[in-house]
Order: C-alpha cells, then structure tokens, then sequence
C-alpha cells in the first residue's frame, strides 16, 4: 500500500485565503484588482499602530480575507493575488476569527482598531462574521440593561436611539436580532414601577 504524500501546507486546497497587503509596495488600485476579480473579500482597518516583539511599529498593512466560490490550491492564489505584490496567502481555518482580528476584538492588548472600518466586497455579510457568541451576547445585554437602571430609561425608543448613535456595532443588532422582547419588556416594567 502506497504511503500518502507528506502536505508542505500549500498543496492544500480551501475557499478562504488570507493576505497581508503592505500599501508601500501594493499598487495604488489594489483594491479596484480585487474587486474586477468578482470574488468575495473583507478589508481590516489599516494596521498602522502593532508593535514588533521588540517594541517597534510594525510597517503598516492591512489583513485581507478572501471567500472564494469554489477551493483554491495555494499555486492558484498565489498567482490571483501576484499583481498585489503582497506576502504569500495562508489558509484560513476560521473566517469569524480572522474579521475578529481584523479589529483585535478577541486581543485586549493589541491596538484595538474600528469595528466599522472593516469594510466587506462583493457582498459579504460582514455582520454575519461579526456576530456575538452566546456569552458575548448576555454581557452585552447586562450592560444594556445596567445602562437602562443608571440612566432611568423608561422608553425603548430612548434606548434604540442611543444605540443607533453610540452602539451600532454591539448593542443595536442585539436589540434588533434577538432581545427586543426582553429589554422592551424590561424597560416597560421601570415606567410601571414609577407610577407606583
């Protein structure tokens, strides 16, 4: 019986990629590239503020994942993102977490960069890659509710409105997702007790 083939890592054939594009050696259209190839693809913020092991900036860039239709072998990714003259791609084991470190959102003590300036193409549902997990979701919704106790809010409107402005990316869709009924109902019962 034949042994299999030891795998160097780039025979492997996968849909999502991901590269690290260094604006000072990535042409000026980089992204128009990206975006004539038809693919699905999410943009980090510009990573201009990590630091080296040594406590040096680290020259700026900017994480690019990419969602292909149909697996890719490394030898064909490496030739779709060559005009980009980036490093070579790697594999990604999960989507979720690379959009999530796209902003540190899991690394407290990296340089947190802005949720909202991931930037999704070609019809990403950057969200869907965003979403909270299970804990993440009820400490979201403790301080959801701390905040309506502080501040004594006694309309959901108040509490929408102040999630639109100041909490789009983490309280607004938890609100409009799944937890309506609880803070809607929550909020109803401080207005009662007022009035009593």
């Amino acid at each position: 019986m034949a042994r299999p083939k030891k795998s160097n890592g780039n025979s492997t054939r996968t849909r999502n990629w991901t590269i690290i594009v260094y604006p000072e050696s990535a042409p000026e259209n980089w992204r128009d590239i990206l975006d004539e190839e038809h693919i699905e693809w999410v943009e980090s913020p510009l990573h201009d503020k990590d630091i080296n092991p040594d406590g040096t900036v680290k020259k700026p860039h900017y994480h690019v994942l990419l969602l292909f239709g149909g697996v890719k072998t490394y030898e064909q990714v490496l030739e779709f993102v060559q005009p980009l003259k980036c490093p070579i791609p790697k594999r990604v084991h999960n989507a979720r977490a690379l959009v999530r470190y796209m902003a540190h959102i899991d690394n407290p003590d990296k340089e947190q960069y802005d949720i909202s300036k991931i930037v999704a193409h070609g019809g990403v549902d950057i969200y869907e890659l965003l979403k909270c997990n299970s804990s993440e979701k009820y400490t979201i919704i403790k301080e959801m509710i701390t905040f309506i106790k502080e501040y004594n809010i006694d309309e959901f409107q108040d509490l929408v409105d102040y999630a639109i402005e100041n909490h789009y990316d983490d309280w607004f869709p938890i609100i409009a997702d799944t937890s309506t009924l609880l803070l809607h109902q929550y909020i109803k019962s401080v207005r009662y007790r007022k009035i009593k």
